[in-house]
């Protein structure tokens, strides 16, 4: 890992932030049991309480007041192994498996009609949210064989009033304003600080940061109906700059005579995200939707963080470390989604999409990593009258990553990656309750 050619370099992969990146940005990519289990596929349907989320224009549709609630649990597994060349073989130094975790997310929405044009809203989400809990043990021949902990936790909540408006039979648009609450936290091993006299090296202990932000940003949709049976959606959400804030550790720093904790802030944009899409009825009972959904990551390049901690600053700063640089590229997901009525008060769903990852080979690390996925999505849905219940399970299978061990060590592009076999899925079952009064 070649911690000692810089101090405190083995700090810093943290200062990855991927937070906000994990797939197609950590982002939870379909809120919404109907619309997840439809592949995501709902801009261009958008049709019950989770278009808070996905289109807002939708919600001029809505005759009467309208509450849903939707909660899911995303239970990933990463792997990972480092196989470190020796002597013309290998020697396999971490061969590593996540605890078993649970992360939860979901959406509460309220809508009310004013007249039967405009329709009022609010709603609450959870967009990003997501993390990972290694056994320190399993990383020990890296530590010392210490066992620190290796963890972290990426969470975002969006409180998003909502205003929709029905131009004519055909023509809807909408918005929401979106307050978006950041949180972050990560633990990991600090590396080693070289020293002058014996014993040559300091272990710095464990690393811990804890940060938290506001940022402000908001949505705008039109859907277009113009049949019973086709249905066209567009959704811009516009970029959001969180302004995270916090505290960060290290818990043998004051041994080299410098304070063991430092304030620090980092800005992170949340980027622009463009979504059109397709609702078409072939048949009376069968509901076929594709999306197009376009994110602009590359307007992640470089992230910047600010330690207020002078001593903090000087050495981040003689190390390079307090600017990392990212180099995100644009990308676009594909989904699809079926719905067929088995009844009138039953459905049976399912879709796919593809969402391939932003980041490059040169910025991953074990506890923020990023796949590309290729994703399954089924469910069931049951109506009694107002009562709309649904139920889903989602699976998203992550395209193994590689990172030679040789290029961390001769090639200055990898200097930030850890090297190593990556490798993740994640099973997510979630549940929606709607109810029309």
């Amino acid at each position: 890992m070649n911690n000692r050619n810089r101090p405190f370099a083995a700090l810093l992969p943290l200062l990855v932030l991927v937070p906000l990146a994990w797939g197609n940005g950590l982002n939870l990519n379909s809120l919404g049991t109907r619309a997840l289990t439809m592949g995501g596929a709902f801009v261009g349907l958008a049709d019950d309480f989770s278009v808070v989320f996905w289109n807002p224009a939708g919600a001029a549709g809505f005759q009467s007041k309208y509450f849903g609630f939707y909660g899911t649990d995303l239970i990933p597994t990463n792997k990972y192994r480092l196989d470190v060349p020796l002597r013309g073989s290998g020697m396999t130094l971490v061969n590593a498996k996540t605890k078993m975790s649970h992360y939860l997310g979901g959406m509460a929405a309220y809508y009310h009609p004013i007249s039967d044009r405009l329709v009022l809203g609010i709603g609450v989400t959870t967009p990003s949210g997501l993390g990972a809990n290694w056994e320190g043990s399993d990383f020990a021949a890296l530590t010392g064989n210490k066992p620190y902990d290796w963890t972290s936790k990426v969470e975002m909540v969006s409180i998003s009033p909502l205003i929709a408006y029905k131009i004519n039979d055909m023509i809807s648009i909408g918005a929401t304003l979106n307050l978006n609450y950041g949180m972050f936290s990560i633990k990991m091993h600090a590396g080693e600080a070289e020293l002058p006299v014996p014993p040559y090296a300091l272990d710095l202990g464990q690393y811990e940061e804890s940060m938290n932000g506001w940022g402000l940003g908001a949505t705008f949709g039109v859907l277009v109906k113009p049949s019973q049976d086709v249905s066209f959606g567009l959704t811009v959400r516009t970029p959001s700059t969180v302004k995270f804030k916090g505290d960060a550790q290290i818990s043998n720093l004051s041994r080299l005579g410098y304070s063991g904790t430092s304030a620090l802030k980092r800005d992170l944009t949340f980027p622009l995200w463009i979504a059109g899409g397709v609702a078409v009825r072939p048949m009376d009972k069968l509901l076929l939707t594709a999306d197009v959904q376009w994110t602009k990551w590359s307007t992640i390049k470089t992230l910047n963080t600010d330690f207020t901690d002078p001593a903090w600053k000087a050495l981040m700063r003689l190390g390079g470390q307090d600017v990392r640089k990212m180099d995100w590229a644009d990308k676009a997901q594909l989904r699809f989604g079926a719905e067929y009525l088995l009844s009138g008060s039953l459905a049976l769903r399912a879709g796919y999409y593809y969402d391939p990852t932003p980041s490059p080979d040169t910025t991953i690390n074990v506890l923020l990593p990023s796949y590309t996925f290729n994703n399954v999505t089924f469910g069931v849905g049951y109506k009694i009258a107002g009562l709309q219940l649904d139920f889903g399970l989602e699976y998203l299978k992550g395209n193994e990553r590689n990172v030679d061990y040789m290029k961390t060590v001769t090639d200055p592009a990898f200097e930030s990656a850890m090297p190593g076999t990556f490798k993740m899925h994640l099973v997510v079952p979630n549940v929606s309750v709607g109810f029309r009064f």
